[in-house]
This record gives structure tokens, sequence and C-alpha cells, in this order.
């Protein structure tokens, strides 16, 4: 059935600006959702979006957004609000770093195409809230999705993924023609590691196939709730096919789905207990080591204190750090791996945020300086993020280095 209001006068110019756009219809469980596929770098999209609002007899709009990225987009000033204490306690650190190199990504693409990712997803919101209209967040939240997406990959992949994110911030050189053209036919997630997604089937599943049982599921429980019966929702292209499959076949309760696909797969027994294990034969090693002679037990401890200690404070001083978050850094790292909660960033990264507070200053133009190599290091609060980070990796290098040292003296 076409959504109501369907056959009331339209817009003069609504045939061209939805000429050529991707539309679905489904109709389930007594709901009728049209689907708008987008570009996220179109400014046809954005047309399209006004054009099908306007057209009226909906009863909600669904906008392929998370909860905390539609916060985000009505409230600008949100990272002014942050509160790193916070992230570093709750081991946020890692996906606020993630959503920042994804959004210096974005603001990239929005130079040098002269229209911001996911502008049309923000016109269907500001749209449908000037109608009086619902607009439901229906997207997985994308630290979630990093998390399981991390989570499902093995050493390799990770290391892909990781790179992925970290070039679409250190490299400053235009947004190439290929990497456009899969914007504008996927998604921005897909686009920020296109050198390898669409040749991994468990990334693909991760960032794509479980977004689309997601939003499905989403949509399904927001109409159920609403009692909604004309549902327009806005989607990347990308999706479209996906997600208009799983409303129309997916037998699952709503609910149920969304929860399952929260979760963060535990991987594999080894992958889970292999930090333990390590620590544990490293603490086997120098015991057994002064089992065997004073010296080489000694000379063991020793080397795993001079190893962490050093190459966490070499990765506090990459990050910018304050000397004494250096020294924190030294003094943490041979202590904080037999802490199962506790690491030398997070020691390190507190004491930075202690002794260098961010100014509001740095907030403001915290959106602009990710865009850079150079303002990752100048802005106070993407340097305690850093510092984190880059303090963790020299503490863990540390104890790999250790581990083979160990084990190669016993043998």
């Amino acid at each position: 059935m076409p959504p109501r209001g369907a056959d009331e006068p339209t817009h003069a110019a609504e045939p061209d600006r939805l000429a050529g756009q991707p539309l679905r219809e489904v109709e389930r469980d007594g709901v009728h959702y049209t689907l708008l596929g987008t570009a996220h770098v179109s400014k046809a999209s954005v047309e399209a979006v006004h054009a099908l609002v306007e057209r009226g007899g909906w009863d909600a709009v669904g906008v392929e957004v998370c909860t905390p990225r539609m916060q985000s987009l009505r409230d600008p000033d949100a990272l002014s609000k942050l509160d790193l204490f916070r992230v570093l306690r709750e081991g946020k650190t890692g996906m606020v770093a993630a959503n920042l190199a994804l959004s210096a990504y974005q603001r990239r693409l929005s130079e040098q195409l002269g229209v911001e990712p996911g502008a049309e997803m923000r016109a269907a919101m500001e749209q449908a809230e000037q109608r009086g209209l619902p607009a439901w967040p229906i997207d997985r939240d994308v630290g979630l999705t990093l998390r399981r997406t991390y989570a499902g990959l093995g050493f390799w992949r990770r290391a892909k993924m990781l790179s992925g994110l970290m070039a679409s911030v250190v490299v400053d050189d235009e947004v190439d023609a290929d990497e456009i053209e899969r914007l504008k036919q996927g998604d921005v997630l897909e686009s920020t590691f296109s050198e390898f997604a669409q040749r991994d089937d468990r990334l693909f599943g991760s960032l794509i196939d479980e977004r689309d049982r997601y939003m499905a599921a989403s949509l399904r429980e927001h109409a159920a709730a609403s009692g909604a019966q004309s549902v327009l929702a806005v989607v990347g292209a990308g999706h479209l096919a996906g997600l208009s499959r799983y409303l129309e076949q997916s037998a699952d309760d709503p609910r149920a789905t969304q929860e399952s696909l929260k979760t963060i797969p535990p991987g594999g027994w080894v992958a889970r207990h292999f930090g333990t294990i390590l620590i544990g034969l490293i603490a086997l090693g120098i015991a057994w080591g002064f089992t065997r002679d004073f010296d080489v037990g000694a000379g063991l401890l020793l080397d795993w204190v001079i190893a962490t200690a050093s190459l966490g404070a070499i990765g506090c001083l990459l990050a910018g750090g304050h000397p004494l978050s250096v020294i924190a850094a030294a003094i943490s790292s041979p202590f904080t791996p037999i802490h199962p909660l506790l690491s030398s960033g997070m020691v390190s990264a507190t004491v930075e945020l202690a002794v260098r507070r961010p100014q509001v200053s740095d907030f403001g133009s915290l959106r602009d300086d990710v865009t850079s190599v150079r303002g990752w290091w100048r802005n106070r609060v993407s340097r305690v993020l850093l510092n984190f980070l880059l303090t963790n990796f020299g503490t863990a290098l540390g104890v790999y280095l250790t581990g083979w040292r160990i084990l190669d003296s016993l043998l």
C-alpha cells in the first residue's frame, strides 16, 4: 500500500529530485516501509530525502545512525562535554580514538567533495523533526560494530583493519575516485577499510550484513512500539538489498536479534587467555631461572623491568607525553601487565590529563585538529588518547620481547 497522503499534491520538483534514486517498498506486519538508498557523498541524495519527506503520509522516519551519532548531529558541541577521566576509567579510549579517526576521514571527504558524508541523514532528521515526526536511530553503535569486527578477526586481519583506520588519518592525499564510488554505492565504514573490506567475508559480515539485520530488527521493534503504519527509512545504498531482505524474511524476534548483535564474541580460548598465558610463562621462566642460578633469575627479572619500563616510556615520549607522564609510564609498565584491569597507558594518560588539562579551545578545535597528523599531537585531548595507545603499545612490545629473551635463555 502506498504511504498515506501520497495522492496529495507534491512539490513541483519532486520527479527530478527522485529520478534515478534507489527505492524499495516492503510490507511487513501491517507496516509499509519505503526504503531510500542514498549515496553518502551525494547532494542528489539530500534532495531525494527532502522530496520524500515533503511528500507526506509518514508516521516516522528511520535513519541509518546510532543513538550517539544522532545526539552528536543534534548537538555539534557534544565533544566539548567529553569526560576524558571517565573515558580512561571505563576503557573506552580506543573507541573514542577510532571515532575521531573516522570523523577525520569524513572531514577530508567533506572538504574534497563539498558535501558532508551523511548529510542526507542529517537532512532526514531535520525534516522529520520540522514536521513533528519521530526520527528513529536504527543503526548499531559504531563502537560496538568496530569491537565486534575486531574480535572476529585473526591477528593479520586485525593489523590490516587498524592500518586501514590509521591510514584514514595519516594520509593527507585526496580520496581517490574508487573510494568515492564505493561510498556512492556502499557504506562509510566499509569505505574506510576499502583496501580489504570487500575481499574479507568476516569483515563484510560485521560491517554490513550484521547491520542490515540489526536495522531491520530495529525498524520492526520501533514500528511495533509506536503503532506506525507508514515508515520512511533512509539508509546507505549498500544496505538497501540486505535490509529489504531481512525486513521481508526474518522470523526472529526483533529485540532478541538486536541484543545478540550487541554482544562481543569471546573468540577462541587461546585468544581470550593469550595474555594471561604469556605472563604466566614469563613468571615461570624467571622463577625457573632463580632455581638454576640466582644470577640467571636476577638477570631475567632485570630484562623484564628494563624492556617494559623503557619501551613503555618511549611510547609515552612518542605521544608527546609530559615528563611526569613518561616517569609514570616507566614505573607502571613492569607491573600493569600482571593486572587484568589496569594498563600502563591508563596510568600515564591519567597523569598526562592531570598535569596538562585540556582547555575549552582544545575541545572546540578537536574535530579540525584530528584531520592532520600534527593536529593529533598538538591538541591536548587527542594527545591524551595517543598517550594511552602508544604507552600500551610500548609496554606490550616489551612483554613480547622479554618473553622471547627468557625462552631463548632457558633453552
